[in-house]
């Protein structure tokens, strides 16, 4: 075994940062050199990157009834008249995170937008990157305690034509979606297995709770 030291950012050198477009996503032409695991530095890399900043996703977890909710709506990058699978796609409540909020409100602010749903006991799971080989992303993962009976039907804001359709199924539910191929997008995908690991710890500390 050897000792693991990453590099930082200042192993990367910026050469070019050019907007390319700006529409409701950024594009930016990159240029830049990066050190080498075996010495040195690279030649120069070009690459696009679309920046969309951040995002906050939640696992509205039922503990009493062992449910989950998710919403379901039209994405325009799963469209492809060739495949089988539907662009309306089951995920979990999520938003972008705009100037000046914070992700822990965009998750609370999203849970009554997208799914009328009050959420309590909000904990932060992880922060991952998504693709950032082409992507500025940072998506942060919360779990909401939800009172499932309380939600459901049509939601989502007219001004920003969103048409959203709220689930309430089974955590067993989710799972076996996840394994049908009903659900197959990677926040949901990444979201749902974090709560298998974790519900039973989740249970017993909200069902344990004197207070929502």
């Amino acid at each position: 075994m050897y000792p693991f030291q990453q590099f930082t950012q200042q192993d990367i050198e910026i050469l070019e940062d050019e907007t390319v477009y700006r529409g409701f996503f950024k594009l930016n032409k990159m240029k830049f050199k990066h050190k080498l695991f075996a010495g040195g530095w690279s030649g120069v890399v070009t690459r696009e990157l679309l920046i969309k900043g951040a995002a906050s996703a939640v696992i509205a977890y039922d503990p009493v009834l062992d449910n989950v909710v998710l919403v379901e709506q039209v994405r325009i990058g799963a469209y492809d008249p060739t495949l089988k699978q539907s662009p309306w796609l089951l995920e979990l409540i999520a938003g972008m995170v705009e100037e000046g909020e914070t992700p822990e409100s965009v998750a609370l602010r999203e849970s009554e937008e997208e799914a009328g749903a009050k959420i309590t006991h909000l904990q932060h799971c992880l922060s991952v990157w998504d693709s950032p080989g082409g992507v500025l992303e940072r998506i942060h993962l919360f779990v909401g305690k939800v009172d499932s009976t309380q939600v459901g039907g049509l939601h989502g804001l007219a001004e920003e034509n969103e048409d959203i359709r709220v689930h309430v199924v089974s955590r067993e539910t989710a799972y076996q979606w996840l394994c049908e191929g009903k659900i197959d997008n990677g926040i949901a995908v990444m979201g749902l297995q974090w709560l298998a690991l974790n519900y039973p710890k989740l249970k017993m500390q909200w069902l344990s709770s004197s207070h929502d």
